[in-house]
């Protein structure tokens, strides 16, 4: 994917929500957040914190409240998009331009700001899951030394991504396919979902 280096070239790339982006884009920057690229996409800061980002996808675009947990949310227009998995983001889809309440959308940016400022926020929790490799990956790793470098030198949670990825599966045969796709990633030093962290 793509290293986005502006917001300019973030909404160039995203063509087909230009105008809708740069709805969003000209709501956030009549407040005092500092506009940044982070992970290619557009973030806003408030002294050096996250607050809110934009993302434009095939069928929809949205911003990302950093601590949208703490928003009170009075339209109904935040959700979770990682049920069970996200606690503090909070994401406000929209598909078309038309969807955009220009005045709530400044309303809940202005107090995203007002929370950060509070310093309301969940830390992400430090306390590393232990990595629980399956015995499909255990199996690859003694005919495959090349597979077995590669995973050892990812980081403990690209290993998890990758070991939970194999475990999900029900059937053995999703197992092994899955190992099928995921071995040339590892060598390459790929993580699971590096794609769309770049996107």
């Amino acid at each position: 994917m793509k290293k986005i280096h502006s917001v300019e070239e973030y909404i160039e790339t995203n063509a087909h929500y230009a105008e809708a982006l740069t709805i969003l884009r000209n709501i956030i920057n009549t407040t005092e957040l500092e506009e940044t690229v982070k992970w290619s996409m557009p973030t806003y800061c408030l002294k050096g914190k996250n607050v809110l980002g934009i993302g434009a996808f095939k069928n929809h675009f949205c911003l990302w409240f950093h601590q949208g947990v703490f928003l009170k949310d009075e339209h109904g227009l935040l959700i979770n998009a990682q049920e069970n998995k996200t606690k503090a983001l909070r994401q406000m889809r929209f598909e078309t331009k038309a969807d955009i309440n220009q005045a709530a959308v400044l309303d809940y940016v202005k107090e995203a700001i007002e929370n950060q400022r509070l310093g309301r926020e969940i830390k992400p929790s430090r306390k590393a899951k232990e990595v629980v490799v399956p015995d499909e990956l255990k199996t690859a790793f003694k005919s495959n030394t090349e597979l077995n470098t590669g995973f050892k030198a990812l980081t403990p949670g690209k290993q998890r991504e990758y070991c939970d990825y194999i475990s999900e599966a029900k059937r053995e045969a999703t197992k092994q396919s899955r190992l099928a796709k995921i071995t040339p990633m590892i060598i390459q030093g790929i993580g699971l979902n590096d794609k769309y962290k770049n996107c």
